[in-house]
C-alpha cells in the first residue's frame, strides 16, 4: 500500500482547518419568519439575578436576570468553592450595563414590586441610560443592543444571531424595537444637539446568510422627544 507523505497530507489539513474556521451564517432563510424554539435550559444551568444597581438621577433599581452553569463540584452558595464559578451576569459602568443576560427587572425605589422588561426570549448585551438627554429634557430613556430571535436556527438565542436595537422608558415601559427585522445593528450614536439617536444597520441583500461588503448599509435616526419614537431614514451616501 502506498504511504501518504506529510506533503500530501498537509494541504488536506489546511483545507479542513479553513472550513472549520469559517464564520457560521447569522441567518438561515428557510422558514425565516418562524424562529426555532430556544433549547431547554440545561440541567446544570440555574436562573439567577445580579444584585440591583441604581443609576444616578433615576427612581428605579435594575436587576439583571440570566442563567449560569454550575457543576456539582462547584460547591454551594457561601462555600469558598463558588470562586470557581462566576455568578456575575453583567458589568456596570455608571450609566451602562453590559454582558449576556436574558432580562431586566425594574423596581421603583419606593416599592418591593419587580416588573420584567419583556416576557419574550432575548439576550441583552448592552443597556445604556441616556443621562445627558435626561438632564436636558427630563426624559429618562434606556437604549438596548440585544438578540430577539434565533435567526441562525440553531435552537439558541445568543451572540451568533442578529443583533437589534431597542429603546424604552427607564421604567422598562414602552419597550420598542427600532431596527428592521433581519437587519444587523452595526452601531448607534447620540447627537445631543438634536435630541436624536442615529444608528446603522446592514441588510443581507444577497441572502447568503452573512453580512459582508456585498450587502447594503442603512442609515436611520429617531427623535427622542417624539412620543412614538418614529424611525426616519437618511441617505448620507450618494
Amino acid at each position: 500500500m502506498k504511504k501518504l507523505s506529510i506533503y500530501s497530507i498537509l494541504p488536506l489539513l489546511v483545507l479542513l482547518v479553513g472550513c472549520q474556521n469559517q464564520d457560521k451564517p447569522k441567518v438561515i432563510y428557510e422558514d425565516a419568519k418562524t424562529a426555532t424554539a430556544p433549547a431547554k435550559k440545561a440541567a446544570d444551568e440555574i436562573e439567577i439575578a445580579d444584585l440591583p444597581i441604581h443609576m444616578e438621577g433615576t427612581k428605579y433599581l435594575l436587576h439583571a436576570i440570566g442563567d449560569v452553569r454550575v457543576s456539582d463540584n462547584s460547591g454551594s452558595y457561601g462555600s469558598s468553592k463558588t470562586n470557581s464559578v462566576s455568578y456575575a451576569l453583567s458589568n456596570y459602568n455608571r450609566f451602562e450595563l453590559t454582558g449576556y443576560f436574558e432580562n431586566i427587572k425594574f423596581q421603583h425605589i419606593d416599592s418591593t414590586a419587580l416588573r420584567p422588561l419583556t416576557d419574550k426570549a432575548i439576550q441583552i448585551q448592552t443597556a445604556t441610560f441616556l443621562n445627558t438627554i435626561a438632564a436636558k429634557t427630563k426624559k429618562q430613556i434606556l437604549v438596548y443592543s440585544l438578540v430577539d430571535s434565533d435567526t441562525n436556527k440553531d435552537g439558541k438565542i445568543d451572540s451568533n444571531d442578529i443583533k437589534s436595537l431597542y429603546i424604552s422608558e427607564f421604567s422598562g415601559q414602552k419597550f420598542t424595537k427600532l431596527s428592521e427585522e433581519l437587519q444587523e445593528l452595526i452601531d448607534w450614536n447620540l447627537v445631543e444637539a438634536q435630541n436624536r439617536l442615529y444608528f446603522r444597520t446592514i441588510e443581507d441583500i444577497n441572502k447568503n446568510g452573512a453580512f459582508d461588503k456585498n450587502d447594503k448599509v442603512h442609515y436611520h435616526f429617531v427623535n427622542l422627544l417624539d412620543k412614538d419614537w418614529k424611525v426616519e431614514d437618511y441617505f448620507p451616501i450618494g
